[in-house]
């Protein structure tokens, strides 16, 4: 059985605190896991989760600030451990590639995995597979940082009703659905677009135009809220966005679901982030993360 969701390891901004990690967060998209960002004590998060290295498929980093990083090291070097038993691909800022090659060789072990880097160098699409596409995009902060976007392609949606007036059923509609037509029937006829689903990872930033278009008409939104409204000020000066402006983007974007993380330390109230994400106008709906949460994917 497929499942689409998102696991939160940790929701901590640069400091760490009783209650949260550092950042780190799985996506798993049917049989296949991509691990975000994963900051210090990923390894032990993904225990506490129920998540295995044996769930990494690829590892996608946002930049080189080492809540979202220092990760790397025990990560990879569990991935060897464990012999996982397929390859995995590791996406990053290629800016960052001696932080990377730093972070993958920080101490002596014996490397069993074949582990390929793909560094990202500029806007667009950098892996397609029949399941998904992902996308980078530059954001804004005072290293050089990209956020992600998964896109599954279009599909089509038979309709009972219309193939049944065609006299349509059985095993004829796989045939038209794979060939396109069956006796003069085309398969757009008895069908109708069903739209892909859409993720996407948006971290440390402030507001840019990579922000919106990575959060297009998203299902899943995850983006960093760092600061409340009223600190707005230290916000831009450090690079990040408030509950307020990410909840903004969303609701400018027809986000559907919207996950708010990387919370400062300085706040311990995270029902307040929800408030002030609802006062900018999003009315869909809203997660204020916490460790260890799954998020599903909203159903189409």
């Amino acid at each position: 059985m497929s499942v689409r969701e998102f696991v939160v390891l940790g929701t901590a901004s640069q400091v760490p605190t009783r209650h949260r990690n550092h950042n780190g967060y799985l996506l798993r998209w049917d049989g296949e896991g991509i691990l975000f960002d994963p900051g210090e004590g990923t390894q032990r998060q993904m225990l506490r989760a129920g998540v295995a290295a044996h769930d990494i498929n690829r590892i996608c980093v946002t930049h080189f600030h080492g809540d979202h990083s220092l990760g790397l090291a025990g990560v990879i070097q569990r991935i060897n451990l464990d012999r996982v038993p397929h390859p995995v691909t590791a996406h990053y800022p290629a800016s960052g590639q001696r932080f990377f090659d730093r972070l993958r060789y920080a101490t002596a072990y014996r490397e069993t995995v074949r582990l390929t880097e793909a560094p990202v160098a500029e806007d667009g699409a950098f892996a397609t597979t029949p399941a998904y596409t992902l996308e980078a995009r530059r954001l804004s902060h005072p290293v050089e940082s990209f956020g992600y976007r998964l896109t599954e392609p279009d599909g089509r949606r038979m309709l009972p009703e219309k193939l049944a007036a065609y006299g349509i059923g059985g095993p004829d509609v796989g045939r038209l659905q794979r060939d396109g037509q069956l006796g003069g029937v085309r398969v757009e006829q008895v069908s109708e677009v069903r739209h892909g689903q859409r993720f996407a990872f948006v971290m440390d930033t402030r507001l840019c135009d990579g922000v919106y278009a990575l959060a297009e008409g998203c299902d899943l939104l995850v983006i960093e809220s760092t600061f409340l409204d009223e600190d707005e000020t230290l916000a831009i000066e450090h690079g990040h966005l408030t509950a307020g402006q990410a909840a903004a983007v969303a609701r400018e974007a027809g986000v559907r679901h919207l996950v708010l993380t990387h919370f400062s330390q300085r706040y311990s109230d995270p029902g307040v982030f929800e408030q002030q994400a609802r006062a900018a106008g999003f009315d869909g709906e809203l997660t204020v993360a916490h460790d260890l949460i799954r998020v599903p994917l909203p159903k189409r």
